[in-house]
């Protein structure tokens, strides 16, 4: 099957390609590899390595992606045609180019689209969304993933990452798409599509857009400060490093340092768009050395916090320095934490803390957020993994006006203060971090200081997160079956720790140790969370977009040494059970 689909792919791709499959002519396990299978479409949109085959990122897979979102956004109406959908792009490979063939073939179905002219994050892309009345959203990334990859994310009209439903209907229409070659499509010549742009029409259905709404996002940024008057008083002195690690953050978080009159001292090597990320082994700012350059430069300048955005900005990596003066990275749950605490302790000094507050986060980030919120009479509200989710609140607090959204963040790096966008968005987590900074320091404090603190106050916790890769054809099947068996287990215990419930979001049902059972709460997915005393839990759930399952382990202790050994090993014991070593 999979041969011949390679052979009407040879067939069918243009002259200059084919040279890349006819180099695989003999390569029976890269065929494999490339057809036997299609690039999977979910809530999270499409991902995977760029090049030609059907489970590949290439031109043909982002046209036929497109031609049955645009069919979808058809379904609903002339009017949400005409509404039509936002594009964005970073800086990955053929971004730019991808981005132009979603306007090429939403053009061909006579659906409006705004296509921006040049590099743009995720949380702009979000926000134009509802800037625009748009009715849909396409962002060209792959987040912070290897060079390799590229993707595809789709957002409502919220500005949220598209919900199961609507998803599934456009996976319904891209399924009837069998032909790749012959996805309609109007050709827009590159040198149509210029740089530096604004509300330019290049055809009848597809606008450039640019510095106006731009300059929306950054006003919409400005009314989330808390603190002026110190940046006013500390900005042009304060000693930081910002990396924007070769991605789109730079233009939106250099621009709105320079109008702060923050100080920031980028890293110039990783300043440029670089689709090879040369500076860096992975452009993940969760890697401690992808933050090398910068603590470098903060060394050399005697900096207290570094910085540094993923490729798309919707993550933020943080370097600072611990009692010793010496650079440690924090993990996302300690980024958003402190976070967390500078907007609570601000807004209530500013007055300006509402009575009806609420914060959200994902069942697998750190339940300190919780102990802190509740000690200010915040509440706090637990979501599935995936930012949407963290939307979707948002927006039902609109409209039902029962709480006031204050923030909301997940353990993998990314938060979202202001309901301006609903994903996550770094660029706003780096102004206000370095807010944060300046706020410290002019109280005699500092960031890592801070930290220490709410440990003393709420208890030493320690975070400890794994991935278990299932490799080949039949990876995503193989993971499936060690979820079910994990389904079919009893476990009491946990590396000497006493599991009090398990709840299966997949069944949508918490079992507690005692038999009694009761609804999650949540949504269908395909999660089991192990809940232990103390706000101490294990949780395991298969990745969105690649065959890795997820280990999730977070304790606490009394001391910052007997957290880590603890977590150590329960993290161990976890993938003793998931190796099927021990069966409780």
């Amino acid at each position: 099957m999979y041969k011949d689909t390679y052979e009407i792919w040879l067939k069918g791709v243009s002259e200059a390609e084919r040279a890349e499959l006819e180099a695989i002519k003999h390569d029976d396990n890269e065929q494999k590899e490339r057809f036997s299978l299609e690039l999977a479409f979910g809530t999270a949109g499409m991902r995977g390595e760029v090049g030609l085959g059907t489970y590949r990122m290439n031109r043909y897979t982002v046209k036929r992606a497109t031609a049955g979102l645009a069919r979808y956004v058809l379904s609903i109406g002339e009017e949400a045609a005409s509404r039509g959908v936002v594009i964005a792009y970073d800086t990955r490979r053929f971004s730019r180019e991808f981005a132009l063939n979603v306007a090429e073939v939403l053009t061909a179905y006579k659906v409006r689209a705004f296509i921006f002219e040049d590099v743009r994050p995720v949380p702009m892309c979000s926000f134009a969304v509802r800037a625009l009345n748009a009715v849909a959203g396409v962002m060209i990334t792959a987040s912070h993933n290897p060079k390799e990859y590229n993707g595809y994310k789709v957002y409502g009209e919220d500005g949220a990452q598209m919900s199961p439903e609507p998803t599934a209907e456009v996976v319904r229409y891209i399924s009837e798409i069998t032909d790749y070659f012959a996805v309609d499509a109007v050709d827009i010549p590159m040198e149509k599509f210029p740089k530096g742009a604004d509300n330019l029409k290049i055809n009848p259905y597809v606008t450039v857009i640019g510095r106006s709404v731009d300059e929306k996002y950054f006003a919409e940024i400005d009314k989330l400060l808390l603190s002026k008057e110190i940046i006013a008083k500390r900005g042009s002195a304060v000693k930081l490093v910002y990396t924007p690690v070769h991605g789109a953050g730079y233009m939106p978080v250099t621009t709105m340092f320079t109008r702060l009159g923050i100080q920031a001292n980028v890293v110039a090597e990783q300043a440029k768009p670089d689709t090879e990320f040369s500076t860096v082994r992975v452009p993940n700012p969760e890697n401690a050395d992808t933050l090398k350059m910068g603590i470098d430069l903060g060394n050399k300048i005697g900096a207290n916090v570094v910085l540094g955005t993923d490729p798309d900005s919707d993550r933020l990596g943080v370097a600072v320095r611990n009692d010793k003066g010496e650079f440690v990275t924090l993990t996302g749950n300690q980024i958003g934490v402190l976070l967390l605490d500078y907007i609570l302790t601000k807004r209530a000094e500013n007055g300006t803390l509402p009575a009806n507050g609420a914060i959200v986060k994902t069942i697998v980030t750190t339940t300190l957020a919780d102990r802190l919120a509740e000690s200010r009479g915040v509440k706090v509200f637990n979501v599935l993994t995936g930012f949407k989710f963290i939307g979707e609140k948002i927006k039902e607090w609109e409209e039902s006006g029962e709480y006031t959204y204050l923030f909301g963040f997940e353990e993998s790096f990314g938060s979202l203060c202001g309901t301006h966008a609903r994903d996550k968005d770094a660029v706003v987590a780096s102004i206000l971090f370095a807010e944060m900074l300046m706020y410290l320091e002019d109280k005699g404090s500092g960031v890592y200081k801070r930290l220490t603190e709410i440990f003393r106050e709420f208890g030493y916790y320690s975070e400890n997160n794994a991935s278990v890769a299932y490799k080949g054809l039949s990876g995503m099947s193989d993971m499936a079956k060690v979820m079910k068996r994990m389904r079919s287990l009893k476990v009491d215990e946990i590396g000497g720790e006493k599991v009090l419930s398990v709840t299966d979001y997949l069944k949508g049902i918490r079992s507690f140790a005692n038999g009694d059972t009761e609804p999650s709460g949540l949504p269908e997915s395909d999660v089991m969370y192990y809940a232990l005393s103390d706000g101490q839990f294990v949780c395991i759930r298969p990745s969105g977009t690649e065959p890795k399952l997820k280990i999730y382990v977070l304790v606490f202790d009394k001391t910052a040494d007997g957290a880590a050994e603890k977590s150590a090993r329960l993290m161990e014991a976890t993938k003793e059970i998931l190796n099927g070593d021990q069966e409780r």
